[in-house]
């Protein structure tokens, strides 16, 4: 499997870091990863000495050896499926159905293990409380291929509360959205390599507004990371050269069990009116 990213790793030793390193830490997770790129110790207003007993808390030899690592994650992060499919190896799809099948087994369950243990719970809280939210306002925002995944929680999504909508897909009606938000909106955005410039400048326009962000995204960290409020990231090793969606779908589902159960009464009534109406309609 791949390895976690850096950013998970610094995000799960903020507890045990001296607090001039956890500024340090800050720093780099408030502007992931460009951060790692620049004068640290400047920024942070700490000695160089802090920012490389910092570096070692993580593993790395050295403020060069973590940047290195850092190129690293980087390449992986803007990979393509393409050049996934190029560097993969030439055996690497020539296995027998059985083979591929029991691989393909061990893969997912990894990834799907490691994505719901990784999960911060305060992430997945803040998720929560932001959806069952009735005074708030969700819209949902896919990408290439997650616009499906947005689809299927603003479904159910919708058959639970009130003030759910998708992002359209025509210019104007676009654009008179984004212009509109304000802070009762909760933008939830799907992004994932390789990132889509619009979705950043969707977050920072619902930021703008003073709404709220929840990302979904790789472990790689989408760049609306650094705006976002909530950001639930998910393992994406697959047996192919395009990246699994089964975790994320997975987590998709535990938001929505936890989401019936935070709504109560009030879900079970809007399901109830649903149906009726649907009836009424004849589409039931």
């Amino acid at each position: 499997m791949v390895p976690s990213p850096i950013a998970d790793d610094i995000r799960r030793k903020l507890g045990i870091l001296a607090p001039a390193e956890r500024k340090v830490a800050r720093i780099l997770l408030a502007s992931y990863p460009s951060a790692g790129f620049e004068t640290i110790a400047e920024r942070a207003g700490v000695s160089a000495p802090t920012v490389l007993r910092f570096v070692t808390r993580l593993g790395y030899t050295g403020f060069p050896d973590f940047q290195s690592a850092l190129r690293k994650e980087l390449d992986e992060r803007s990979a393509s499926p393409l050049s996934l499919y190029e560097t993969a190896g030439d055996g690497a799809y020539g296995h027998s159905t059985d083979g591929l099948v029991a691989h393909s087994n061990t893969l997912f369950t990894q990834a799907l293990t490691q994505t719901l243990t990784d999960i911060p719970r305060h992430d997945f809280a803040g998720a929560l409380t932001l959806l069952s939210d009735p005074r708030r306002r969700v819209t949902l925002v896919g990408g290439r291929f997650t616009h499906l995944l947005a689809r299927y929680l603003g479904l159910h999504l919708m058959q639970l509360r009130d003030d759910i909508r998708f992002l359209p897909e025509r210019d104007v009606e676009r654009t008179a959205l984004l212009a509109t938000l304000t802070k009762r909106d909760v933008v939830v955005v799907f992004d994932y390599r390789r990132y889509e410039n619009d979705k950043l400048a969707i977050v920072q326009l619902a930021k703008d507004g003073g709404g709220k962000v929840i990302v979904f995204t790789d472990m790689w960290l989408s760049p609306t990371t650094t705006h976002a409020d909530v950001v639930l990231s998910h393992r994406v090793d697959a047996r192919s050269p395009y990246d699994s969606l089964v975790p994320t779908l997975a987590v998709i589902e535990v938001l929505v069990a936890a989401l019936v159960t935070s709504l109560g009464d009030g879900a079970h009534q809007h399901m109830k009116r649903g149906e009726e109406t649907a009836r009424r309609v004849d589409l039931v």
